[in-house]
């Protein structure tokens, strides 16, 4: 096991394109690291300049005690799950784990121990003698995942190895994954773009967009304690509400975040939690509500706030409904709410239609037991103790003081070192 370190990583490819910008990450020894972000976000790219598979533009990338910038892939002691599996598909299971153990010139007798060490722990024993060709695609991962476990490296690298599966078999495959590190404890570094996957994988996770770290968390608290509009918006499924409202006094001594004609309240806890949010009286903000801190009235807690609303669109899934509706306020205008909305697209333009009329567009999770309708008005409650609020101009939230926030952070590009 080791630690890995990437100090001021750049990768730059020609024509000036900067896939990566001065990345300082520290991946601790043991540590289950997972890289999310949208596509071309630099992910991919880290990850195989920690492999070797790419050259660094600058910087320095450490594995253990060593600097490993001029050593090739196999002189690095790691090893790496593709994403399209990489067996040969002439050789059976037993001789695919086996395969990158007798080009290293390991003898047979130890071979075969690792070998039918590896199949035991994956559930591959009975699948030894066959070939690729008659193994299902989980059962594929799994013989890819065991040839980087027979090698017994420093760190296992991972690049989406579960998105050729099926939604069923990711969420099975999730699991083994997370019983495979708890039982080896390898420092392993895993790329995805399926925030879910995220996290439920990491013991941190590290958010990158245009090759710029944002934020390395704990999942919870990315989801909790998000540093920026981006990573906020990103974290989280459904994502979460934006809206751009004004923070003023209420009646008395309370405050309130008003918007469409809606009021609010934002208790004084909030203010004690969120340091210089009580300079923003008076001013605008971008408010931010995540769809779970949203509940049916009638099995909210009492001192939740009223939010009245017409549901558009519900969507049941069994043990809750997402009500879909719009709220009388244009979206938000922001760079860091556009990148999402352009990594939801994918790049095309204009794949949604103008149904709304200018209107933000929400999402409120409720119980099962809410008898809401599409067309039917509800009335809706808000955990107002959880409300997010961000600077409109540098989309930074306000009052963070999160583990994960880049230290000296000025804006959403600018990040330092992170442990």
């Amino acid at each position: 096991m080791a630690q890995i370190r990437l100090d001021g990583v750049d990768k730059v490819y020609s024509g000036g394109v900067k896939a990566v910008d001065s990345l300082d990450l520290e991946i601790r020894d043991g540590e289950f690291m997972v890289l999310v972000g949208p596509s071309g976000c630099g992910k991919s790219t880290a990850l195989r300049m920690i492999a070797g598979l790419e050259d660094i533009s600058a910087g320095t990338i450490t594995i253990g005690d060593r600097v490993v910038n001029d050593l090739a892939p196999k002189d690095r002691d790691i090893a790496m799950v593709f994403q399209n599996y990489a067996l040969y598909p002439h050789m059976t299971v037993a001789q695919n784990l086996a395969f990158g153990l007798k080009l290293r010139g390991m003898p047979k007798e130890e071979r075969n121990k690792r070998v039918h060490e590896a199949a035991k722990m994956l559930g591959l024993e009975q699948f030894l003698e066959r070939k690729p060709a008659a193994l299902s695609g989980g059962q594929r991962q799994r013989v890819a995942m065991g040839r980087a476990i027979v090698r017994e490296p420093q760190a296992f690298l991972m690049d989406e190895p579960l998105s050729n599966l099926d939604a069923k078999l990711r969420v099975s495959m999730r699991a083994s994954l997370n019983q495979l590190h708890e039982r080896l404890g390898v420092t392993t570094v895993y790329v995805t773009h399926d925030q879910i996957e995220a996290m439920t994988l990491g013991n941190r996770v590290c958010v990158l967009r245009e090759g710029r770290l944002q934020q390395v968390d704990t999942p919870q608290r990315l989801f909790d304690h998000p540093v920026n509009l981006f990573v906020a918006g990103f974290i989280g499924s459904p994502a979460m509400n934006f809206v751009t409202a004004d923070l003023v006094r209420g009646d008395g001594d309370g405050a309130c975040a008003v918007f469409a004609g809606i009021k609010l309240p934002v208790p004084d806890g909030v203010f004690r939690d969120k340091p210089g949010l009580d300079g923003y009286l008076g001013r605008k903000v971008i408010l931010g509500v995540r769809p779970s801190d949203f509940e049916d009235a009638a099995h909210a807690k009492p001192d939740w706030a009223p939010f009245g609303v017409t549901a558009g669109v519900t969507e049941e899934l069994g043990s809750e409904i997402n009500v879909i509706f719009t709220v009388d306020a244009p979206p938000v205008e922001h760079k860091d709410t556009a990148d999402l909305a352009a990594d939801d697209t994918d790049g095309e333009e204009d794949v949604t239609l103008p149904l709304n009329e200018n209107k933000a567009l929400w999402t409120a999770r409720v119980n099962a037991r809410s008898a809401v309708r599409p067309g039917q008005r509800i009335e809706l409650a808000v955990d107002t103790h959880r409300l997010h609020f961000f600077d409109p101009a540098s989309g930074l939230a306000i009052g963070h003081q999160g583990t994960g926030t880049p230290a000296g952070a000025v804006d959403a590009g600018k990040v330092g070192k992170v442990s």
